[in-house]
């Protein structure tokens, strides 16, 4: 009986110990930080999933088997992950490949706006296998990887965004005129660099298009509404009518008649930016890009720090840097237990009573 067990002696070690070895690992890398959120958890999972590859093939290598049919089974893996690779773009494999490629081209980081195919909203979350956007209606759409690297990605940076409208007007009116009333619409709406282009001109009408630079795209939607109204308002106090160029086509309308509403009120100058829309529709959004960019800056600070502990040479200055990276360090696991807090508070609060529409998947 010793004699048959024996070759089965090196394979129950490897397996045991290899099982051992997983665990261990799954535990410090993850179990022993359920405060990480699926940024801190892609790294970690990445190296569990390579760990298992090379722990698979450790089993195989002994096995008690003849050396033909080892490598007959090494084959047979090979062919196995070959055909999980060939298939990967419909595969939860190819929204992988997909979610290191997002990583390591980082077309746009949590918080930022971005549009991809009909969907539009904020980053919410980035996980290892989709993205989380949240639109204006605050649903939350999650996006295979895979889709998004399959499709153009539209980012609004950070650091500001050019918002537009365009609009019709007859010939009645010098041109000249139009883009002072529009560049004075473009202040009222809290733009800056306001700039005015003349796009066609068609056979009834001008068409005419107003941007101006909006230094906090996080009111992107209200301010976009804001310029709006803004353009009605100043086009209208100034008797300049905006109606469709078939209009005298649908009735008779007398000579001196305008299409303006009663009582226009007069633009009011310099109307401060209020507590928008945006603060409730992209709630989980911002406080994931406040929370990504901090740790960012946390990150740089810590590196900073521990290149000049290096490089200082008196004990008092050595304390002190140490002092800051622990600081900077606590709070990083601050932020990662708010990240997680902010994922399951919002979890539970779709269990406690949401709409079927607001989880809507990609």
């Amino acid at each position: 009986m010793i004699e048959l067990l024996q070759p089965f002696v090196p394979l129950v070690i490897t397996v045991a110990g290899s099982a051992v070895f997983l665990a261990g690992m799954h535990w410090a890398l993850i179990a022993r930080k359920p405060d990480l959120g699926n940024e801190g958890k892609f790294a970690r999972q990445l190296v569990m999933l390579g760990v298992t590859v090379v722990v698979v093939l450790a089993i195989v290598l002994v096995l008690p088997v003849s050396d033909s049919s080892r490598n007959k089974l090494l084959g047979l893996i090979g062919i196995i992950f070959s055909g999980i690779l060939a298939f990967s773009s419909t595969s939860i494999f190819g929204n992988l490949a997909a979610g290191i490629l997002l990583r390591i081209t980082k077309p746009f980081r949590s918080g930022d706006f971005i549009e991809v195919g009909p969907h539009f909203g904020r980053v919410s979350e980035r996980g290892l296998f989709e993205t989380e956007i949240q639109t204006e209606m605050r649903e939350l759409v999650a996006l295979p990887n895979i889709y998004c690297i399959s499709n153009p990605v539209k980012t609004i940076r950070g650091s500001g965004t050019i918002i537009s409208v365009s609009l019709s007007l007859g010939y009645d009116v010098h041109h000249t005129r139009i883009e002072e009333l529009l560049l004075e619409a473009a202040r009222e709406a809290g733009l800056e660099d306001g700039f005015v282009h003349i796009l066609e001109l068609g056979n009834f009408a001008v068409t005419y298009r107003v941007s101006g630079f909006l230094a906090e795209p996080k009111f992107l939607i209200s301010s976009r509404s804001r310029l709006y109204g803004s353009v009605l308002d100043t086009l209208h106090a100034k008797g300049i009518e905006i109606m469709s160029p078939s209009f005298m086509n649908q009735r008779k309308l007398e000579e001196d008649f305008r299409a303006l509403p009663a009582g226009a009120p007069v633009p009011k100058a310099g109307r401060p930016l209020e507590r928008s829309i945006e603060d409730l529709a992209f709630d989980k959004a911002e406080r994931a890009g406040e929370l990504e960019l901090e740790k960012q800056q946390l990150t740089e600070e810590i590196q900073e720090a521990e290149k000049a502990r290096k490089e200082a040479v008196d004990d008092a200055g050595k304390q002190e840097l140490e002092g800051r990276i622990e600081r900077a360090q606590e709070r990083l696991k601050e932020i990662a237990k708010a990240t997680e807090d902010n994922k399951l508070a919002d979890g539970a609060s779709e269990s406690g009573g949401a709409s079927n529409g607001d989880k809507a998947s990609g």
